[in-house]
């Protein structure tokens, strides 16, 4: 079992430790139990929320000893200092291996302990600019729906603390059990884009500087060798102008998503399907057996054939 403690702070905000529950916590019969979700805080005994209610939390401090995962959300105020008792736990567990994340505005209090410094990291796109300005040290990226950095993971607003979440999943235990748990929760399993499409006061891309047409019709295709050449004729753009909007809009380039899409895929084949490696090769538009290895080994840090045996049902 993967254990998952999310700390909870007065003011604390509801809604993350809602998604936290209901990805990491909800036993669901098609689903083996992986996690083990626990809440703790500084203080046992009822903890206010921005809801109104108290929330009863029993455990303390002593959670996050054990914790695989340190999850820290949002609360009220979203600056308010974490207590030296708190920045020690985490700072401690982090320096064991313990993966730590914080959804929204969680990022403050992440930014605390130092585990920011000279690292890409998100919040909600309405204080980007404040965290920014109080943590000089923090590289803030204002678009991105998340970043992973394997021990350390911040999301942008609470919404895409789902996606983060879901995005963890998919790394622990394979693309098929986050599809699983996303399907439950009538969500898609990965949302395309950053956060600027929902801020306000940003002015929205023109329909024909969209990149959604495109990234629609190569899902499609992933079968066929598409190029970028191919990508860009379809839009009837340059490739230079394609390299620019998918910086603009994903933050990577286009032969980079593509490959990613391919990889996604393949990795749903190998959970999926008993179909030979040569064969989703060819269902994912790398060819070749060979190719489809070197590909998956460059992104997964494993082959095909471990991955297989590790994921599959």
């Amino acid at each position: 079992m993967h254990r998952v403690v999310a700390l909870a702070q007065p003011i604390q905000s509801t809604f993350e430790l809602a998604c936290a529950a209901e990805v990491f916590g909800i036993k669901r019969d098609c689903l083996p139990q992986y996690y083990d979700l626990r809440i703790c805080a500084e203080k046992p005994g009822p903890v206010p929320t921005t809801a109104g209610y108290d929330m009863l939390v029993t455990e303390g401090l002593s959670a996050l000893d054990s914790a695989d995962t340190v999850l820290i959300s949002s609360r009220r105020p979203i600056d308010a200092p974490l207590s030296p008792a708190v920045l020690k736990k985490v700072k401690r567990a982090h320096k064991r291996g313990c993966r730590v994340v914080s959804i929204c505005t969680g990022a403050f209090g992440l930014a605390q302990t130092g585990l920011l410094d000279n690292r890409r990291a998100t919040t909600h796109w309405a204080r980007t600019d404040q965290l920014r300005e109080r943590f000089p040290k923090v590289q803030v990226d204002s678009d991105v729906l998340y970043i992973d950095h394997g021990d350390v993971a911040t999301s942008a607003g609470a919404g895409a603390g789902i996606d983060l979440l879901l995005h963890l999943v998919r790394n622990d235990l394979g693309a098929a059990h986050s599809v699983h748990i996303a399907r439950h929760m009538v969500l898609p399993p990965h949302r395309e884009g950053g956060q600027t499409q929902y801020a306000a006061d940003v002015p929205a891309a023109q329909p024909d500087q969209s990149l959604g047409r495109l990234l629609d019709w190569v899902s499609d295709r992933l079968h066929e060798p598409l190029s970028v050449e191919d990508m860009a004729a379809y839009l009837q753009v340059s490739a230079r102008t394609l390299a620019r909007r998918f910086d603009e809009q994903l933050g990577t380039s286009p032969g980079r998503w593509l490959q990613a899409q391919r990889i996604t895929a393949t990795r749903a084949l190998l959970e999926e399907t008993d179909l030979p490696v040569e064969a989703i090769a060819r269902r994912v538009g790398l060819a070749s057996a060979t190719n489809l290895r070197r590909r998956f080994v460059a992104a997964v840090r494993t082959t095909p054939a471990a991955y297989r045996r590790t994921f599959k049902p």
